[in-house]
């Protein structure tokens, strides 16, 4: 089975993870239709979302598949006066992913990490593996601990 890079780091820092991979349907890639092609409740998978601040500056907010990001929020728990998601055509150049298989893990550059704090009450979540087609369930916890994330509230 190949590997994500997201995967490869998890395994060499000994995090322990399940590695989920499913067909990929280019025309729906939401994580209802992944949720649902892997057999897992909505609220149990996690996607990733990219934002930038006023500053210039980008972070990773992971939600449940059932969410829509509230950008005040994660301005507030950012730190920043204001949040907006990055544009799709930069995404790719920023992160190194695509959407439908952006990854909190193994981006080109390491960004803040907040997970919303819904997780808390989960004994794993399911995100994206940094490739469309493969995800990685493991704890709200390691998640956080590799990524030295932070909870956040909406």
């Amino acid at each position: 089975m190949q590997l994500t890079n997201a995967a490869r780091q998890l395994k060499q820092k000994k995090i322990p993870f399940t590695y989920h991979t499913y067909e990929v349907d280019d025309t729906d890639v939401s994580a209802k239709h992944v949720a649902m092609t892997l057999n897992k409740p909505l609220d149990e998978l996690y996607k990733t979302i990219c934002l930038m601040n006023e500053k210039k500056q980008y972070a990773f907010f992971l939600i449940s598949g059932e969410r829509d990001i509230d950008l005040k929020a994660a301005a507030k728990a950012w730190g920043a006066k204001k949040a907006s998601t990055v544009p799709m055509k930069e995404l790719e150049t920023l992160t190194g992913y695509i959407r439908g298989g952006v990854s909190p893990i193994g981006a080109k550059k390491p960004f803040p990490v907040y997970l919303h704090e819904a997780a808390q009450d989960r004994e794993t979540i399911t995100i994206s593996a940094g490739k469309r087609g493969y995800q990685i369930e493991l704890t709200p916890e390691d998640l956080l601990q590799f990524t030295n994330g932070h909870w956040f509230s909406q």
